[in-house]
């Protein structure tokens, strides 16, 4: 398990198309999202017509590790999600300010609540579009994928240039995976 990126919180709840919901695998089921896992209950978000957008198995806690361990000072992190990436930089000392955008305004009513941080500030926006002026962060993470494949890779890189220049850390999920892949 990542030790920097602790294991989401939050209630079973739902809210419009989405859905917070706990699930279980048995030593008979090791594979989630074409993924392998250890047994264990764990929690994931859904979206009614799309299915899992995604969850806090270990896998998916390694692909966010690179990010957590960059995050220092002002953060901005595209995409609250379960908010785990939210609870792993609050649970770092030297992060001063995280900003978070998120498209949807049923995801914020639904999880932002838990994440009640003076440090927080969740922002409903598009990250495609958001640019603040006079804004510099110390980490960027866009995480506005449910899933990623080859078609995202113009969006990863129009990110990528944008925060590339208002940050010292910039990534996107999956990026690394998809260029393997491509």
């Amino acid at each position: 398990m990542c030790e920097l990126i602790p294991k989401v919180d939050l209630p079973e709840m739902q809210r419009g198309p989405w859905k917070v919901e706990r699930f279980t695998v048995s030593d008979s089921q090791p594979l989630f999202r074409h993924r392998r896992l250890r047994p264990g209950t764990y929690t994931r978000l859904m979206r009614s017509g799309r299915g899992v957008i995604m969850s806090d198995t270990p896998a998916e806690m390694l692909d966010h590790m690179w990010f957590v361990r960059a995050a220092t000072g002002r953060v901005l992190i595209g995409g609250l999600g379960l908010g785990m990436c939210v609870g792993a930089v609050l649970a770092k000392a030297d992060v001063t300010e995280v900003d978070v955008v998120e498209i949807d305004p049923d995801i914020i009513a639904m999880v932002g609540p838990h994440y009640s941080d003076p440090r927080v500030n969740i922002i409903n926006a598009d990250l495609m579009n958001y640019c603040p002026r006079g804004v510099r962060y110390n980490a960027v993470w866009c995480d506005i994928w449910g899933d990623v494949s080859a078609d995202d890779l113009p969006a990863m890189q129009k990110l990528n240039r944008r925060w590339g220049q208002k940050s010292d850390w910039h990534g996107c999920w999956g990026e690394d995976l998809v260029r393997r892949a491509a």
